[in-house]
């Protein structure tokens, strides 16, 4: 029931997806039964594999996250991640209030063992292909040691989800050298390089390292990372107002643009978030995947197979024994 056009888009969705894996999985959907099965009568779903479990609560933006899941057990988000807990389901998608599923995921789940804080992980894209920024925005306030850990994170989802060999980790800083930046950034790059060891790190990158592909996994602080995330998110509108505005300035324009209609198309799509439909929670001891508020269906079904994905490449198995590798 989370996300702007819930259930609609959810149901939606897992149909795309059910038919499109030819119900390679089931899917269990949590929420309002009425709702649900209201917007399962807009489409033929006879024969997919899925089920509904019923929860009358609902945890919109304005609820305190912490708040919100002790005092409503009947929400789709509390009664969906204690199916996740109690081995039911293998893995839980929402497109609901971020600050809540990270909450629910930590409180309910837990974290894996070794692993300080969980972070959301995004994916850019670069010259080079797939770039993971983590943390993405559930860490505000770092210590080494979390953005440490959310190196080596980042660095399995990229090699295993990515595919990614031996993947470049770089410390998001203002300057390359060891000496700059503030000193969360000189403590961590000193942590980091005392630490790597089959950890790929390359040391200190610069913003603009991102999109040029010289990095594979860009590491900072939430407060960072979700500025780096809402001003990407802007980009293509913005990219689409300046094209559009140059087409109306005549014929010609209009023409050049019309021409080019396939190859911008083409390059949108790389921006496009619905692409990869939803960005991994890394580190909490279950798999979890939160989709964009207003996620259309198709995001939804990516953030589906982004789910199988997670769970068939053991990310969780591989993050935990890294982890104790490098202690």
């Amino acid at each position: 029931m989370g996300g702007d056009f819930a259930p609609a888009s959810e149901v939606a969705g897992m149909i795309e997806c059910l038919r499109q894996c030819d119900n390679r999985f089931h899917v269990v959907l949590v929420g309002d039964e009425t709702k649900i099965n209201n917007e399962l009568s807009k489409h033929n779903a006879a024969g997919l594999d899925f089920s509904i479990v019923h929860a009358p609560d609902i945890i919109d933006m304005h609820d305190s996250p912490v708040i919100a899941i002790k005092t409503k057990p009947n929400s789709s988000l509390v009664k969906g991640m204690n199916i996740h807990k109690d081995g039911s389901a293998d893995a839980f998608v929402s497109a609901g209030n971020t600050g809540a599923v990270t909450a629910a995921s930590t409180l309910i789940l837990g974290r894996i063992p070794g692993v300080s804080r969980p972070t959301v992980a995004a994916i850019f894209p670069s010259e080079s292909g797939p770039t993971l920024i983590v943390d993405a925005g559930a860490v505000s306030d770092c210590r080494p040691q979390f953005l440490f850990e959310f190196g080596v994170m980042g660095s399995i989802y990229s090699e295993y989800m990515l595919k990614k060999n031996y993947p470049r980790v770089g410390l998001l800083n203002i300057g390359e050298e060891e000496s700059k930046g503030n000193e969360l950034a000189k403590e961590t790059f000193k942590y980091i390089s005392e630490r790597k060891g089959k950890f790929n790190f390359i040391g200190n990158i610069e913003g603009r390292d991102i999109l040029k592909g010289n990095v594979d996994v860009v590491v900072c602080d939430g407060f960072v990372g979700n500025v780096i995330l809402k001003f990407a998110e802007s980009i293509p509108g913005y990219l689409k107002y300046q094209f559009k505005k140059f087409a109306n300035t005549g014929i010609i324009p209009k023409l050049m643009i019309g021409l080019l209609r396939g190859s911008l198309k083409e390059i949108f799509r790389d921006m496009d978030y619905t692409e990869f439909g939803g960005i991994p929670l890394l580190g909490v001891n279950g798999v979890t995947i939160i989709g964009h508020g207003s996620s259309p269906p198709k995001a939804i079904r990516n953030m589906l197979f982004r789910a199988e994905e997670t769970v068939q490449f053991k990310i969780n198995q591989h993050i935990q024994e890294k982890l104790q590798e490098q202690q």
